[in-house]
């Protein structure tokens, strides 16, 4: 059976060649758990002794997250935490959905066997994640899944226009986990009928909960986030976690 090793490709800790691997991994981390909050202006001096870095790496990963939408640069002043804009997010999200919707159904039929039990197995040491409420590892589990189905399509094209949009969505599906409890268990539930949507070869049901899933997602979104979206994504079904106020300034709530 194919290896069930989440692919080196995951959304927070792919590391890039060069110096600077570590860094882009912690500050992606950190802008993603809202340490770095959105429009805040990043202070090279204080990171470079947090991280033990020089500046050199820690602006070769300032490019890198700027080439992701997580930043902005400042022409000779550093960089800065990029904000959310409702238009940015539900423009990628509704792409993603519609391609991640083409993959599923393309997959369902083109995945060998092996490929199929090889998204089990990262399915259920995702879940494992999720009991012990570990969302990075879990977000890294789950993009996994992701991009094996897309792989599993065997469609090139398709694997380089998803990867190209991908890392640019990645906060904002990160997010909306971190800031919901609520919604990471429907989730969690909506990862499960895709499996055995996968598993039963239903490409056009896969391919209908793949894209509904995005759009959950992009829904719960923007509903905590009311300073600055407030349009539900259309075909959404209304989140029910909590509200909450600002940007990016909240927890989900842990339960044990």
């Amino acid at each position: 059976m194919t290896s069930s090793t989440p692919p080196k490709n995951d959304t927070i800790t792919k590391p890039p060649v060069g110096l600077y691997d570590g860094v882009l991994v912690q500050l992606r981390q950190m802008i993603f758990e809202a340490e770095l909050k959105p429009e805040a202006r990043i202070v090279e001096r204080v990171l470079c002794e947090r991280l033990k870095v020089s500046r050199t790496p820690l602006r070769e990963a300032f490019k890198v997250l700027a080439s992701e939408g997580l930043v902005d640069l400042l022409p000779n002043c550093g960089a800065r935490v990029s904000r959310f804009q409702e238009r940015d997010i539900r423009d990628a999200m509704e792409v993603m959905g519609a391609m991640e919707g083409l993959a599923g159904e393309l997959a369902a039929t083109r995945a060998s066997d092996d490929v199929i039990a090889e998204i089990q197995s990262l399915h259920y040491q995702m879940h494992a994640h999720y009991l012990r409420r570990e969302l990075p590892e879990y977000f890294r589990l789950n993009q996994a899944i992701h991009r094996r189905i897309v792989e599993a399509a065997g469609n090139d094209l398709l694997t380089a226009h998803y990867d190209s949009l991908s890392l640019r969505v990645a906060r904002a599906r990160y997010l909306a986990n971190r800031l919901d409890e609520e919604r990471w268990a429907r989730a969690m539930k909506e990862h499960e009928a895709m499996l055995a949507c996968l598993t039963r070869r239903a490409g056009a049901e896969l391919r209908d909960l793949l894209r509904q899933h995005l759009l959950n997602k992009l829904s719960s979104l923007l509903e905590h986030f009311p300073g600055a979206v407030h349009t539900p994504a259309p075909g959404a079904a209304k989140a029910q976690g909590p509200r909450l106020q600002g940007r990016g300034s909240g927890r989900a709530k842990r339960s044990a």
